[in-house]
């Protein structure tokens, strides 16, 4: 079987699911369905439930480490906890992140005080769980690292997302360096950079989509976890250090 990931364990960050499948929990559900064992974090303990549950539903295996990827105790401790219930980390998928609370404006109508929320929210939460694996990965001689960038980490856009659009930029700055010290070891490192994405399943017209892009729908969960399953994949292991674009080929 193509993708296939069995006997893998997979751990995904921000993968909760609550009024239905966002990203997270869309890429935590298709590792899951091609063999994987779906260790599910989020801040949230109840929307990682929700995941692990749907998972377990469909007949997969999973299990939910709640932690903040801020908090560098808390990453490794939960990743402890994963290894103890499921083994050694062999994909991790990088998806927590957001704006960190700061609102999206134009730069100079930021608050100075809140400029590094999205910094911490997504880059230092990627450091903080790439490290806690890391050594692993190389040790054993394979593993996978997908980070969930952003098309704003790529392209200049009017949404005032200069902030989270730095954070993005360096999370595939990270990745692209990263590719290169651990390549010898059998660990490769990916960016997946989505486009504007509905929360939900499918995508859909929207405003959003007609004025600002040329797609004919937004992006859904399972265009991205298609993308990450790939990049997870024996099948890609001379994929690494690259930002693979799933826009609908609106920021092209």
């Amino acid at each position: 079987m193509l993708f296939d990931l069995s006997g893998k364990t997979a751990l995904v960050t921000g993968a909760g699911e609550s009024a239905g499948p966002g990203i997270g929990a869309g890429i935590a559900r298709a590792r899951d369905a091609q063999g994987a064992r779906a260790v599910v974090d989020d801040i949230k303990a109840d929307t990682a439930a929700a995941t692990v549950a749907a998972i377990e539903a469909a007949g997969g295996k999973a299990v939910a480490v709640c932690f903040d990827v801020v908090d560098r105790g808390a990453v490794l401790a939960g990743v402890r906890e994963a290894e103890e219930r499921f083994g050694p980390i062999d994909i991790l998928v990088n998806n927590a992140g957001g704006t960190g609370g700061a609102p999206l404006a134009p730069f100079r109508e930021q608050d100075p005080e809140k400029w590094e929320l999205p910094i911490r929210s997504n880059l230092i939460g990627t450091l903080n769980c790439t490290h806690a694996v890391l050594e692993g990965m190389c040790a054993r001689g394979w593993g996978r690292i997908v980070t969930i960038a952003s098309v704003a980490g790529t392209t200049g856009m009017e949404v005032g997302a200069s902030l989270y659009g730095a954070a993005k930029a360096g999370q595939v700055g990270f990745s692209r360096h990263l590719a290169v010290e651990v390549a010898p070891h059998g660990v490769t490192v990916n960016c997946v950079a989505p486009g504007f994405t509905m929360h939900g399943e499918v995508g859909g017209s929207h405003p959003l989509n007609r004025s600002q892009s040329r797609i004919p729908r937004l992006g859904a969960a399972r265009d991205h976890a298609a993308a990450c399953v790939y990049l997870a994949s024996a099948e890609a292991e001379w994929v690494t250090g690259q930002v693979i674009q799933v826009n609908g080929g609106g920021q092209i």
